[in-house]
């Protein structure tokens, strides 16, 4: 699943690129950089795709349970979400998560990073698709189309897609791929020590999933 053209992901041992982003759910702060907290806090780097997916949205909410006890540890954490900071601070306005999300509509953090983009081939829209089936199995909801699917879970979860985001979100996957997600902990001294990247282990059948409390802990032990 490599993205051509793209550098590889960034690797356990190599320094951490530093970005500057919109944050749009800290107290005291628009702002927040890696030089937040080099010297101060290890901490984790969740890069999602956009609030339209679903299962982003479950991932960043997730993520306000696994950070408190990663702050038991010593270590922080900040969800990177590829949406404009407007969109992000009026869904999370209303929607309130333990975890600051900061604004990449750019995706620079993602390419800075090696996240993938691997074209979208029937297999991964195949496999996609099948994960969102499950997740409506999952929450009862009484859809098997896709687009159905897509629209209950939108419903359900509060989120309202605009036309014009969706048509561009559309052209983007057309030149550029898909996106997939990938998740970075760096030490105290800028340094990445742990990466996951999605579907990287399990291939198609890790898309759409997401680390387990018990698996990003351990991470963590390497840098608390």
């Amino acid at each position: 699943m490599d993205t051509p053209g793209r550098r590889p992901p960034i690797s356990a041992g190599e320094p951490a690129p530093d970005f500057t982003l919109p944050v749009v759910n800290q107290d005291g702060t628009d702002i927040v950089s890696l030089a937040t907290y080099r010297g101060r806090t290890p901490v984790l780097l969740a890069m999602m795709r956009g609030l339209y997916c679903a299962f982003c949205r479950r991932h960043i909410a997730q993520l306000g349970t696994t950070r408190r006890k990663l702050q038991a540890l010593g270590v922080e954490v900040l969800a990177i979400a590829a949406m404009p900071p407007e969109r992000l601070r009026l869904y999370y306005r209303f929607r309130p998560v333990g975890v600051p999300v900061a604004a990449d509509p750019e995706l620079s953090t993602h390419r800075a990073y090696g996240v993938p983009q691997p074209a979208l081939t029937p297999e991964i829209l195949q496999a996609v698709s099948s994960r969102h089936v499950d997740l409506a199995r999952e929450l009862q909801i009484p859809a098997t189309d896709l687009g159905e699917i897509k629209s209950a879970l939108c419903r359900r979860d509060g989120f309202e897609p605009v036309d014009a985001e969706q048509k561009e979100r559309r052209d983007w996957s057309e030149r550029n791929g898909g996106q997939f997600t990938g998740q970075f902990l760096i030490d105290r001294n800028g340094i990445v020590r742990w990466v996951n990247i999605e579907g990287e282990k399990e291939g198609l059948g890790g898309l759409e999933k997401f680390q387990t409390d018990e698996e990003i802990l351990r991470a963590a032990e390497l840098v608390s």
